[in-house]
């Protein structure tokens, strides 16, 4: 009778056994599916941060090369380090970056010395027992900022005399026959993301 028992008992248990695991099962699925889902958007991320940094270096190197362009007129100087002068579309660049981290660049915005983009990611979230992720795909906005790094005197100065520029701290003796002496655009602006967001759709 007792062996009888026994034997109910473990047919008792059997179910509650399979019930377990599958539960558990289920939740690791689930726990992998946020996983998927955080790497996408991660991919999402470093495309729009990529994109927007290469636009951004882009349009520096434009406003670097009107400062040089300049640079007999320092009166024009101040123009350029507030990027009120006109750059050419510098998204090109920027598509490619995106494209290079499998992503679309769906917009692409500047204004003075400030950059955005919006990219969303070629491949979806995936298949997962989350209904649905097969069609999410993971997009992203992120900003980057041109900061100009120089300073220099708003007074005018000789004909033959520009005036003294110092970026970074350092002063730089401008000579306009030798274009090897002269500031390289990293030394004129700094470029760095401003602010970034990655989200579903």
């Amino acid at each position: 009778m007792r062996r009888r028992h026994r034997h109910s008992d473990t047919g008792q248990a059997f179910p509650i056994y399979i019930t377990v695991v599958a539960g558990l099962l289920f939740l690791a699925f689930a726990y992998l599916a946020v996983g998927q889902a955080a790497v996408n958007r991660g991919g999402a991320q470093t495309a729009a941060d990529a994109a927007v940094l290469a636009a951004a270096q882009n349009g520096r190197d434009q406003l670097a090369a009107v400062w040089t362009a300049d640079l007999l007129d320092p009166a024009k100087w101040k123009d350029v380090f507030e990027g009120n002068v006109p750059v050419d579309n510098p998204c090109a660049r920027a598509e490619q970056l995106a494209a290079q981290n499998d992503a679309t660049l769906h917009g692409c915005n500047w204004q003075l010395l400030r950059y955005t983009v919006d990219v969303e990611t070629n491949k979806s979230v995936g298949d997962s027992v989350v209904p649905g992720t097969e069609s999410i795909h993971s997009t992203a906005s992120a900003t980057a900022v041109i900061e100009p790094r120089c300073t220099f005197p708003g007074d005018a100065v000789g004909d033959d005399e520009l005036p003294l520029l110092t970026c970074g701290g350092k002063p730089w003796k401008l000579d306009p026959d030798d274009e090897a002496t002269l500031p390289a655009p990293e030394d004129l602006f700094d470029v760095h993301l401003a602010d970034r967001q990655a989200n579903h759709e």
